[in-house]
Parts: structure tokens; C-alpha cells; sequence
């Protein structure tokens, strides 16, 4: 590896960790990667998060195909569709969160901002939470689910699947994830309660303050 290579191979652990710790990333659910100048970094296939290895990531060219370590994730090809729709995404996190995976069950959230305008830091750290289409997980189908609506939004929400952010960096995609999570919590804890979401101008406002941010709104 090159010394970029083993920077990210680390950072990327201790990712896992985090999410692990966070109670984000049951057994071996969950997958993230990074991309850097020649390829990308991924989670290994049936790999719990919380044990990542820097020698046995698996390595991808350019081109997306496996030249070393264990073989990747079976949602390769989701993060490759999700970096060629972004091109300023240097790092991807998917998780299956259980407060997530619940909203993402519900029949009437609004598929094209699925989080409730409830609380600032959502809306600073996520931005706009789209809707991605059900399809069966490692399929084609559900890499080109995820590139039919990564225009609109870094941050997808998988129809009853869960939770993926493609961020300019690798920490800024594991605070929005978990940020995610959160959110998603509060959202459902309050289902039927007289809530007393942001104003317009309030949220014109977080949006206003974190311009000019990572394409995950528009």
C-alpha cells in the first residue's frame, strides 16, 4: 500500500469501530469504503465492522475491480454507482441502524426528504434524506435504485434496507450516518405527538450556514 493507502486502510477501522460502538452495525451488516487517487478501499465481504483488518480491506483499481486483500463487500457494486453519480464523495457508509431500517419500513414518509425538518444538526449534517427504491441487497437493481435518485442527495435512505452517506470525507459521512440514526430515533419517538418542527426560516437559515456544503441538497 501506498502511504495514502495505509492512512485510509486505518482510518477506515477505526470507522468500523465507531459504528460498532454506536450499536449501528449488528454482526456483519453494514459496509463503507473510501476512495482514493487509483481506486478504492472496502469493507471486506461477511466482515464484521468492529474487527477490520488494514491488510485484509479489499483493494480496488479504477475500475472498480478487486486487485488485493479479501474480497469486497457484496454491495461493491451500490458504492461504485453512488461514487460515479457523486464525484466529490471521497468516502461512503452503509449501515442497517434499527431506528433507520424502521423509518425506511414506513409507508408515508416523503421519499424525497424522508426526515422531519425536527432538529438542526439533521439538517446541517445530513441535508435532504431521499428515498431510494426497494431492491434485493448486492443486486444490479438496487446499485441503479441508488444512482436513479444520488443526484438529488449524498444522503440515500434504502427502502426497508437502511442508511448510506457519500461524504467529501470519511468523518463527515460517519457523523451524518450516525446523525441519521439519531434523527430517525427522534422522528419515530415522536409519531402521533403535536410536534413543533422548524420554521422555514429557521431551515433556511442551517442551510444557509453551511453553505456551500457537499451536493446533499437541493
Amino acid at each position: 500500500m501506498t502511504g495514502e493507502q495505509r492512512d485510509a486502510a486505518y482510518a477506515l477501522c477505526e470507522a468500523g469501530r465507531t459504528l460498532f460502538a454506536h450499536g449501528l452495525t449488528p454482526g456483519t451488516s453494514g459496509n463503507l469504503s473510501v476512495r482514493f487517487d487509483g481506486g478504492y478501499l472496502m469493507s471486506p465481504t461477511n466482515a464484521t465492522l468492529a474487527a477490520l483488518v488494514p491488510e485484509r480491506l479489499s483493494v480496488l483499481d479504477a475500475r472498480g475491480e478487486h486487485v488485493g486483500g479479501d474480497a469486497p463487500t457484496k454491495e461493491r457494486e451500490l458504492h461504485l454507482a453512488l461514487y460515479a453519480a457523486r464525484g466529490d464523495a471521497r468516502a461512503i457508509v452503509h449501515v442497517h441502524s434499527a431506528h433507520a431500517v424502521a423509518l425506511s419500513c414506513l409507508r408515508d414518509v416523503d421519499p424525497d426528504d424522508v426526515l422531519e425538518p425536527l432538529t438542526p444538526y439533521a439538517l446541517m449534517r445530513v441535508g435532504r434524506l431521499v428515498l431510494a427504491p426497494y431492491a434485493r441487497p448486492g443486486s444490479a437493481a438496487l446499485a441503479a435504485a441508488v444512482a436513479s435518485v444520488a443526484e438529488r442527495s449524498g444522503a440515500i435512505l434504502l427502502a426497508n434496507h437502511g442508511p448510506l452517506f457519500a461524504g467529501s470525507s470519511l468523518p463527515a459521512a460517519l457523523a451524518a450516518v450516525i446523525e441519521i440514526e439519531e434523527a430517525a430515533k427522534v422522528q419515530l419517538l415522536l409519531r402521533g405527538c403535536d410536534v413543533r418542527p422548524l420554521s422555514a426560516a429557521q431551515i433556511r437559515e442551517l442551510r444557509d450556514a453551511v453553505s456551500p456544503a457537499p451536493r446533499n441538497r437541493v
